[in-house]
């Protein structure tokens, strides 16, 4: 412990903000593996606000891979009600926390993930004079209104929205650094004349985690049987969470149209949310399951394609989709609508799969025709050409140079 310690000393310091937990799935692909990678060369305290049942059953897991990396990790209880009013409580108590913490620890650097926590991060560099990096993962203010969860007829979420547009605008311009995670984003707020400098790292994907596994025909076998998939079955996967902006109704009626061309086709939903198939016409085809970040890619495997439809609103110009990259990196072809994130050009540019042009039956009958001319040209496996754009280690190079640039 002792070694640990003055090997901390020896590298500037950074706190890293986070109003998701560690806990969380999010935390542990899109958190924790770039903090591990940059440990190397910065000494980090991470403050994370933590949900009460997934705190019990990882902490133990979490703080020992903390622990490994000498990565201090502070997690904070995340409060849920009253709405508004415990979000402003945790607020105080990551201000609060981050002031002792910084009394001690001398931070260079405040790493915000998005806007709560760049609350703090704003705070910090203006009275502690900390280099503040607003990392801001999308337009947090408009993805609450384009997903139903404020209703700007409603005259107190008006004044939120319009509070939290206001401070977007401070944090991008007072920012030492801002990190977007797509093209699309960046050149919007290229237009608001706010910073010339914004620096693009998508969501990434630990591909030796995600990779394609040679020679476990057998463990394959088991597992379509296990889920009553035949051999000859084709599997169109969706791989995440439901609901909000994630378009449930339009991918059944894609599968829909898929089943009317191959009709041993199968939909294998692997997701933490449960889907309403109660007057779905093909429900017995469709297989809906739980997995943990180390089943997933078993589950990925078994697909002969994936399909993901996100709302195309203003908001989701800034969404990056691990689930997109996870699937990609695997070789698995993905069928998706356009108007959000870069996903036009990453499907274009890496020759990954499918585009659907509109929600009308006539283009999902295209889709499913493109799909199906995709998976019989014998083209160059595209899994390789991911990791280019969204390789772990490649988003860690890019977080490093934002640091060294600070």
């Amino acid at each position: 412990m002792v070694e640990g310690e003055l090997l901390m000393k020896n590298k500037p310091n950074v706190l890293y903000l986070s109003y998701d937990g560690l806990t969380d799935p999010l935390g542990q692909s899109q958190i924790l593996p770039y903090v591990i990678g940059l440990s190397e060369h910065y000494t980090f305290t991470i403050i994370s606000f933590e949900k009460d049942e997934r705190f019990a059953s990882g902490r133990k897991g979490i703080q020992a891979l903390c622990d490994q990396h000498n990565i201090r990790w502070v997690p904070l209880r995340y409060h849920k009600t009253p709405p508004v009013f415990s979000t402003l409580y945790d607020v105080w108590k990551l201000r609060r926390t981050s002031a002792a913490l910084h009394k001690t620890n001398d931070f260079k650097i405040v790493h915000c993930r998005s806007y709560i926590t760049a609350l703090v991060g704003l705070w910090m560099k203006r009275t502690l004079g900390v280099k503040f990096i607003f990392d801001m993962r999308g337009f947090w203010a408009d993805e609450r209104v384009d997903g139903g969860l404020w209703n700007l007829k409603n005259p107190f979420f008006k004044i939120i929205y319009r509070f939290f547009k206001r401070k977007e605008k401070e944090f991008i311009r007072e920012a030492n650094a801002v990190i977007s995670l797509t093209k699309n984003a960046k050149e919007e707020m290229l237009q608001w004349n706010l910073t010339s400098t914004i620096d693009v790292i998508p969501c990434c994907v630990d591909l030796e985690h995600f990779r394609i596994k040679e020679g476990n025909v057998k463990q394959k076998e088991i597992l379509r049987a296990k889920l009553g998939i035949g051999d000859d079955d084709f599997v169109l996967l969706y791989l995440g969470s439901l609901g909000t902006w994630y378009l449930s109704d339009e991918m059944l009626l894609f599968f829909s149209t898929l089943k009317n061309k191959i009709p041993n086709a199968k939909f294998l939903l692997i997701s933490p949310d449960a889907l309403d198939l109660t007057d779905y016409i093909y429900k017995e085809d469709v297989i809906a399951r739980q997995a943990t970040r180390q089943e997933v890619p078993n589950y990925i495997q078994l697909a002969d394609a994936s399909v993901i439809f996100i709302s195309p609103t203003f908001s989701k110009k800034a969404s990056s989709a691990t689930k997109m990259a996870e699937v990609m990196a695997m070789g698995i072809p993905v069928v998706a609508n356009g108007g959000w994130g870069d996903v036009e050009e990453i499907i274009t540019d890496l020759n990954a799969g499918v585009l659907l042009e509109k929600f009308e039956a006539a283009h999902y009958a295209q889709a499913v025709d493109a799909l199906v001319a995709f998976r019989a040209k014998k083209s160059q496996p595209f899994h390789e050409r991911v990791k280019d754009s969204f390789s772990l280690e490649g988003g860690i190079e890019r977080y490093l140079a934002v640091y060294r640039k600070l």
